[in-house]
């Protein structure tokens, strides 16, 4: 997208409210104290979670990501972290300053029973754009960049497949720039990034961009959504 003739006065505010910016570093002690009273979240132990599917997307800031994927039905857990680069071990700073080649990602934890890897790529489709290059937002950078993870060649077909339908149907006005990759690994993020939305629902970066976020993929997946998440 081209920025050329926007306002100063409406970059700056993009800008203040992009994942790089001083909102979205602050860890949990640094947030006011009315931020952390939220809902309590249904936890589940490690082995809990080994008895349901996984799936890998990215597609921009992973607090919104995770939070989108959370409400929807069949989802048992979701993680924020890195995936698609090379890197081992990479930490928040040098991903989101775009110093390694991972992508801010989630992993999700589904019952197959109730949900399919084909519902969670409509999903990730339906709740961002996958046309823009290297960005999602106010996010710019190859850190916040659409990825779609397969693990084995029947995923890859339903995301491929899905991705023609889409571009024959012309959803989009321009072509879809996703990435498909094999899935490698999934590095967890800090555990002060997990369940950021639901922690800091005061957050300046979370009221004008995650929740607004959420909320328009609420409008148009209400038959996906766990019960009480309308």
């Amino acid at each position: 997208m081209k920025t050329v003739g926007i306002p100063f006065v409406l970059l700056l505010l993009l800008t203040s409210f992009g994942c790089q910016s001083k909102n979205k570093s602050e860890k949990p002690e640094l947030v006011q104290k009315e931020e952390l009273e939220v809902s309590k979240k249904e936890s589940f132990t490690e082995s809990e979670l080994q008895k349901y599917e996984t799936a890998y997307f990215a597609s921009g800031c992973f607090w919104c990501v995770e939070a989108i994927f959370e409400s929807v039905k069949g989802v048992k857990e979701v993680y924020s972290g890195y995936s698609g680069g090379t890197e081992n071990n990479p930490t928040y700073e040098q991903v989101s300053y775009g110093q390694t080649h991972h992508a801010e990602a989630v992993e999700v934890y589904y019952d197959p029973k109730v949900i399919s890897f084909t519902q969670l790529v409509q999903v990730f489709f339906g709740s961002h754009d996958p046309t823009t290059l290297n960005g999602q937002g106010p996010d710019r950078g190859a850190q916040y960049r659409s990825i779609a993870f397969y693990r084995n060649d029947a995923e890859k077909k339903i995301i491929t497949d899905y991705m023609a339908k889409l571009q024959a149907e012309n959803v989009y006005d321009r072509p879809i720039v996703t990435e498909v990759k094999k899935f490698d690994k999934f590095y967890m993020a800090e555990d002060y990034h997990q369940d950021y939305e639901r922690n800091h629902p005061n957050n300046s970066y979370i009221r004008n961009v995650s929740i607004p976020r959420l909320n328009r993929f609420k409008a148009n997946f209400q038959s996906y959504l766990k019960e009480g998440a309308h």
